[in-house]
């Protein structure tokens, strides 16, 4: 377990955000702690889609059981955040 910074870039916020998320999570664990700084602050809920999460300009998404120290994520990265249906 270790805190590690990546760039959150979450859909429909106009803020990149710094954030500390640990080496343990799951990409559903980063995606909650993202949607935590811009739902419901810059961004409208959505309760009928889940948040995924991908490199900034890929088009295929982590696994969502995929913990962060197994995906090759770099400190730093920019990480997209986009609404998806479940």
């Amino acid at each position: 377990m270790a805190l590690f910074p990546v760039i959150s870039n979450f859909q429909h916020d106009f803020v990149l955000l710094l954030m500390p998320v640990d080496t343990e999570n799951t990409m559903d664990e980063v995606a909650a702690t993202a949607a935590g700084h811009s739902v419901g602050v810059r961004v409208a809920p959505r309760p009928d889609k889940v948040v995924r999460v991908r490199r900034q300009g890929a088009d295929d998404f982590f696994p969502r059981d995929m913990r962060l120290a197994e995906s090759g994520i770099r400190p730093m990265e920019t990480l997209e955040f986009i609404f998806c249906d479940a």
